[in-house]
């Protein structure tokens, strides 16, 4: 039994099922559909629904997690006696990793004889999850605290993120687009590739004409990434909201290009991220050398 613990965020993205197999705490993001306020609970049929609805025209509203929740939340796993290392997405994504760190200074000096550890995780969604998979892994391997920490951070940036959206307008309504620019993209066709860089942001790093061409480009940057070493073994963690048959179409690429790659999953993506990027965003997750959107 580890003598500590690793605890994460609902926007990591996971199954609800490897975060009870694995015995992982998690602080539930909420949202509000239809002015129904629901928490985040990691379940792939609960991603699914939301989903279903967005197609059906529903609008999802975030909200940030505020600094007494994070304090109830660091506290209980305090309470097990054990250290704590915990992992949220990237500062640059949410005001919410702020409040986790006001909430820990807070919550510190009740437990002078343990550590609780913030991490700027520099990666949001499935990105993040590999960060926790990775970690828990060694963790449950019987590697130390402070080794699994130091680990987290000498390989946080290694891990690549690549996006594409299928709808312009959930990214004019976070802003990342202009009314302007959505309005001509969509007429043109245009769907943008995203990438998360060092700085732990979500960028447009490309516009494709048309899904096919986005997908392609998610394609060629996975296999640029893998021609520069041997990705024998390396997992690759694909997530979608709602759009399974791109999902298997990378998978298969990849498959074929790198028969020798690791384990491919696919999963929901998590409502949260889906919310700000709509149904048909669809996410590739995997350790590299170095982070590049080319």
């Amino acid at each position: 039994m580890p003598d500590y613990i690793i605890a994460t965020s609902s926007t990591a993205d996971l199954p609800r099922t490897w975060l009870d197999q694995h015995g992982i705490p998690f602080i539930p993001y909420s949202f509000t559909v239809n002015d129904e306020v629901q928490e985040d609970d990691c379940r792939e049929e609960s991603r699914a629904a939301m989903y279903a609805k967005m197609r059906d025209g529903a609008l999802l509203k975030t909200s940030m997690i505020n600094e007494f929740t994070y304090s109830e939340f660091f506290r209980k796993l305090l309470d097990t006696g054990k250290n704590v290392i915990f992992l949220d997405m990237s500062r640059e994504m949410s005001a919410s990793y702020q409040n986790s760190m006001s909430a820990a200074e807070a919550v510190r000096p009740l437990y002078p004889d343990q550590e609780l550890y913030i991490m700027d995780t520099r990666c949001i969604s499935g990105g993040l999850g590999t960060l926790v998979v990775n970690m828990v892994r060694r963790m449950e391997d019987g590697e130390s605290y402070r080794d699994v920490i130091a680990w987290g951070e000498e390989n946080k940036l290694r891990i690549a993120h690549r996006f594409t959206v299928d709808d312009l307008k959930y990214l004019k309504m976070g802003g990342r687009v202009s009314n302007a620019s959505a309005l001509v993209g969509s007429l043109l066709g245009i769907k943008p590739v995203l990438y998360v860089p060092d700085r732990g942001t979500l960028d447009v790093v490309k516009k494709a004409r048309g899904r096919k061409a986005a997908l392609k480009s998610i394609r060629d940057g996975i296999l640029n990434d893998f021609s520069k070493s041997d990705p024998a073994g390396t997992e690759v963690h694909i997530l979608h909201a709602d759009c399974l048959a791109d999902a298997e179409y990378i998978r298969d690429e990849i498959k074929s290009a790198y028969p020798q790659v690791g384990e491919i999953t696919i999963t929901q993506l998590g409502v949260v991220i889906g919310a700000h990027c709509g149904p048909g965003l669809l996410t590739v997750f995997y350790l590299c050398g170095g982070r590049n959107p080319d």
